[in-house]
């Protein structure tokens, strides 16, 4: 019965170690001198009505960021800085990246932008199906 704790024990610890190398990856920051330097995770739904698009963001002010829609090109950019008193503090762990942002995404023909708002660290996008279109 032992050895079966242990192996599941050894999986536990080996997706754990998945999960925050796959973390690492998508926060990697960009080398040196490049902007930007990271892209915030988004998350697409789709409905009957047209399509939402929530961005993770947290620790952005909504002044920070700038949305545009160009063709059928959305492009969420921004910038997500360090406080100054954190600047001059000791930092233990940094895993919620700072710097710059820039995230794009090609939506569907046929959608146009309806509006975007930030609410709890996440800025919602909407998109509705023009009109006329099928």
């Amino acid at each position: 019965m032992r050895d079966l704790e242990d192996i599941m024990w050894m999986q536990a610890i080996d997706m754990l170690e998945r999960a925050e190398r796959l973390q690492r990856r998508f926060f990697q920051p960009a080398p040196s001198g490049r902007q930007p330097a990271w892209q915030p995770p988004m998350d697409v739904f789709e409905s009957s009505g047209g399509l939402q698009i929530v961005v993770a963001l947290p620790g952005v002010s909504p002044e920070e960021v700038r949305v545009a829609f160009s063709g059928n090109v959305l492009m969420v950019s921004g910038q997500r800085r360090l406080s100054a008193e954190l600047q001059t503090g000791h930092i233990h762990r940094l895993e919620i990246p700072y710097g710059a942002f820039d995230r794009r995404l090609q939506v569907p023909d046929g959608l146009t932008l309806q509006g975007w708002e930030m609410r709890n660290g996440c800025l919602h996008l909407s998109f509705r199906q023009q009109r006329g279109m099928k």
